[in-house]
């Protein structure tokens, strides 16, 4: 298989997840202005979405969308119950969670990495973060992790919060997401895709 990555990026999800599983990859480094690989190639021939992450299995087919390739891998080695079993509804309550780290806060700080943002635009966007990450606070303050274990969603939400300080969200007010952050990211498989991507 083929992961390619943005370094910091939400693919970074799938590259712990990888390493948290241990599976066998090649990491394919992805400049996401001039949409091309470390190589030289250009990604929008492999994923013409023209974003991360993007998984290309042996048989050359290209899996996109980062909650689509967290659950691809996670079933790969069910054993390690990175997610929960297809039909059951724990499987449904990742995918509730997923849903909302993508659409609500992924999204939320999407706004803030545009350099041309205005004032206002940056403070509505945190505005929207500000309602929505207490949900995730309150959820985190009665368990480790979002479903009670280690699973593909934690991954991406350590991801995404991550991106908080580098963009001027305050975490202070959520005990709970700082200490999840530090949970999550004293994990092996978190330290080793961060150190492969060149992250402090």
């Amino acid at each position: 298989m083929k992961l390619y990555f943005s370094p910091n990026a939400c693919s970074l999800a799938s590259h712990i997840v990888l390493k948290e599983l241990g599976l066998p990859f090649d990491a394919v480094q992805v400049d996401l202005r001039s949409k091309r690989t470390a190589a030289g190639a250009d990604f929008t021939a492999i994923n013409a979405k023209g974003y991360v992450p993007a998984l290309e299995l042996d048989d050359g087919r290209v899996l996109t969308e980062g909650t689509a390739v967290l659950q691809y891998l996670a079933d790969l080695k069910p054993a390690a119950g990175l997610a929960p079993a297809p039909s059951s509804f724990e499987r449904y309550r990742l995918q509730e969670w997923l849903g909302f780290i993508n659409s609500e806060i992924h999204k939320g700080f999407s706004p803030l990495f545009n350099p041309a943002i205005t004032d206002a635009g940056r403070e509505a966007a945190k505005a929207q973060l500000a309602r929505r990450l207490p949900i995730v606070e309150r959820a985190l303050e009665k368990q480790d992790y979002l479903l009670g274990r280690f699973s593909v969603a934690d991954a991406y939400l350590y991801v995404v919060l991550g991106w908080a300080g580098k963009l001027g969200v305050d975490l202070g007010p959520y005990p709970a997401l700082a200490r999840f952050l530090a949970r999550v990211g004293e994990r092996a498989s978190v330290k080793a895709a961060r150190a492969a991507e060149g992250l402090a």
